[in-house]
């Protein structure tokens, strides 16, 4: 976890729902942490989960009597299908980092004591909002930035693939 400069006793939020401890997670666990480094290790687990989810839609778009006398279209249909898991897995990484991002720039924590009952808000002191903000900026918005572009590059190909496999069998089918 990362410390906090200027962190008092007085601070009523539990540690674990601050916004730098929930950014020190996020950066701490398997799943969030592949959009961090680098292109390529965002886009590995992505091409990787594309690939084990393509048998599996090849098998579901094979039932279609009428892909099955079309190879080519069944195996194109299939990748194309297979597409929207890396979609769903960028959306949920999306709205982790985003969600971290909107706590670190806001003015006030919301947070929760004992349940959900209880929720309070607290006033973030200046020397907090000035480090939280330097992460904001400096860690987390190039995160959401590859994320963005990954995700709309990925729902792009998702798009062409789905007017391919139109477009095909039209020709193919008629």
């Amino acid at each position: 976890m990362l410390p906090l400069t200027g962190e008092s006793s007085s601070c009523p939020v539990p540690p674990e729902q601050r916004p730098l401890q929930e950014y020190g997670q996020l950066c701490s666990s398997w799943f969030f942490v592949w959009p961090v480094a680098s292109w390529w290790s965002l886009l590995r687990p992505l091409l990787i989960s594309w690939l084990l989810l393509l048998p599996m839609a090849l098998l579901v778009a094979s039932g279609s009597v009428a892909l099955r006398r079309q190879l080519p279209l069944l195996v194109l249909v299939g990748a194309v299908a297979a597409v929207l898991l890396p979609l769903l897995l960028l959306i949920r990484q999306w709205l982790g980092w985003s969600y971290v991002n909107r706590r670190l720039v806001a003015e006030r924590i919301s947070y929760e004591e004992s349940g959900w009952y209880d929720g309070q808000v607290w006033e973030k002191p200046l020397a907090w909002r000035q480090q939280d903000l330097l992460v904001s900026r400096h860690q987390v918005a190039p995160v959401l930035h590859r994320l963005q572009r990954t995700g709309l590059g990925v729902a792009a190909l998702l798009l062409l693939g789905v007017g391919i496999c139109q477009a095909l069998g039209r020709v193919l089918l008629l």
